[in-house]
């Protein structure tokens, strides 16, 4: 199945904007600006992949992340950490939890897209 509809989970409004526009030419783009958001529009419309920060206000991406896994109709739905934090033993601990992959930001506008795509790639193996 291609990768047609992404979650964008970010309080930044400036990030939001960029990882949008970097992503909207080759998915649908939802976007949500914090943790509950984001479960209220996945639940109405299932995302293929969720790009979720790491650092919110509220619910942020651990317990966001938590969330997801406990409801049934979204617990396989991959997830993709958006993160400054990017030490090998933080991203390992990401994907222990269960991602899918983790970004690195500041991200790459120009390669956000392909790096979804590789990771989405990745995830159906």
């Amino acid at each position: 199945m291609p990768l047609s509809r992404i979650l964008l989970v970010d309080d930044d409004d400036n990030i939001r904007t960029i990882a949008e526009l970097s992503l909207e030419d080759d998915f649908e783009v939802d976007i949500a600006s914090s943790g509950q958001e984001a479960i209220d529009i996945a639940m109405v419309r299932p995302p293929d992949l969720i790009l979720l920060d790491v650092m919110m206000p509220g619910l942020d991406g651990k317990a966001t992340f938590g969330k997801f896994k406990e409801i049934p109709s979204l617990a396989a739905i991959p997830v993709v950490f958006m993160t400054a934090k990017v030490l090998t033993h933080e991203i390992d601990f990401y994907l222990e939890l269960g991602a899918a992959g983790v970004i690195s930001k500041p991200f790459d506008p120009m390669t956000l897209a392909e790096e979804v795509q590789t990771i989405w790639a990745h995830s159906r193996v």
